[in-house]
């Protein structure tokens, strides 16, 4: 094969993907910006005072209703902490707007199968639940006061604007009234475009990726790395070795979904398929963000407790989903090398939310969005002098 082949081989595994992924992609981030359309920012500072079950419940519930965007979540959790939320709590919102998100599980399921899904649910909370225990443990109160001074300095990562945006809806009426409400369809094409612009960077590079890897490596390579056929041993190892891989990958958010497809035809175990996805928020990029936001010293706790309990949460849905019966079993057939457009009800889906989008795309233009709105996502707020302020575009009918 020469390099053209390989290269045309490449593209054609990506686009077969994103095909494959793209209805699930849009009806995802539609119904994240429904949530996000109702659920105010404000509401979320004062909901996390302390690192309760109570209050990590509620962080994981607020996290689970944001944006999936690794980075955005990053500087949302900075900001919550900065303006009085508990550290603990800050990062197990942290964790669940990255690994509870709804359309994260759609396209797990679309692209590896439901199992997965489940896994990332069930494995979720339990992550959380690891890391609060953890914190409580091993995190002094003095590390927390010296990451506080270094988050009220205010050096920039990325995404900075779009944490601190927030054109929900609020006021009287149910939440589904509001959602109905033209200024609740204006919020949620708001949300909607916004996400996008804020991951469509890793979501299509993890897909560049998955494709390179799904014509270019042989799976030989990865039945080795990941020990397959080794019974146990490799079920514990899956989990060690997935965050290494995911750190190294640079892709987060949903990006990594079609690499974790890649690894799990690869011969990946199924909790080394979830503590990959699970580590999004260690890759290098996000910890020197960490590394920024905290301090050096805060940064390496994060490493070191985040890749524990991503690590652990994994080997535990794969061994308590291998005693109930659900792990996946048999051929391993994730939607890699035969995902295509042909007449079957993907195509059909993919033409009913590309509509959808379309619609919510021009809503956004219409209704006060527009490149300016964009460009801001990825400033801090106090360089917004001579913009219009983002939460006015709600208001608009």
């Amino acid at each position: 094969m020469n390099e053209l082949e390989a290269i045309a081989d490449a593209l054609q595994f990506a686009f077969g993907m994103t095909w494959e992924v793209l209805w699930a992609l849009i009806l995802g981030f539609a119904l994240s910006g429904a949530v996000q359309a109702v659920v105010s920012k404000k509401q979320m500072r004062r909901l996390l005072p302390d690192d309760s079950p109570r209050t990590l419940t509620v962080a994981a519930g607020l996290g689970a209703a944001s944006s999936s965007c690794s980075y955005a979540a990053v500087a949302l959790a900075r900001s919550l902490f900065r303006k009085g939320a508990d550290f603990t709590a800050a990062m197990a919102f942290q964790f669940a707007s990255t690994n509870l998100v709804v359309e994260l599980g759609i396209i797990l399921a679309v692209l590896i199968g439901w199992q997965f899904t489940a896994g990332e649910f069930v494995g979720g909370p339990i992550m959380i639940a690891l890391m609060a225990l953890l914190f409580r443990r091993f995190l002094k109160s003095r590390m927390v006061e010296e990451a506080r001074e270094q988050a009220d300095r205010g050096v920039l990562g990325r995404m900075e604007g779009h944490a601190e945006m927030d054109v929900s809806v609020t006021g009287e009426g149910t939440l589904w009234q509001r959602i109905r409400s033209p200024r609740g369809f204006t919020a949620i094409s708001n949300y909607f475009v916004m996400d996008w612009a804020a991951v469509w960077m890793d979501i299509f590079g993890g897909l560049l990726i998955a494709g390179a890897l799904a014509a270019w490596v042989p799976n030989s390579f990865w039945q080795g790395l990941f020990l397959q056929g080794h019974g146990a041993l490799a079920t514990v190892w899956g989990p060690l070795i997935g965050p290494l891989v995911a750190m190294l990958s640079f892709v987060c958010s949903i990006g990594n979904v079609p690499l974790a497809a890649v690894l799990w035809n690869g011969g990946i175990s199924f909790g080394g398929v979830l503590a990959f996805i699970f580590a999004d928020l260690i890759i290098l990029p996000v910890l020197n963000i960490y590394r920024k936001y905290y301090g050096r010293r805060m940064a390496a706790f994060l490493l070191a407790t985040f890749y524990a309990t991503m690590a652990a949460a994994g080997l535990i849905v794969d061994l308590f989903f291998k005693v109930v019966g659900l792990e996946p079993t048999g051929a391993r057939h994730a939607n890699v090398t035969n995902a295509g457009v042909s007449r079957n009800y993907t195509t059909v889906l993919n033409i009913v939310f590309l509509v959808l989008a379309a619609v919510l795309v021009v809503r956004y233009f219409r209704k006060g969005g527009g490149l300016a709105m964009l460009r801001m996502m990825n400033e801090p707020t106090g360089a917004r002098h001579g913009h219009a302020q983002p939460a006015a575009v709600a208001t608009r009918h």
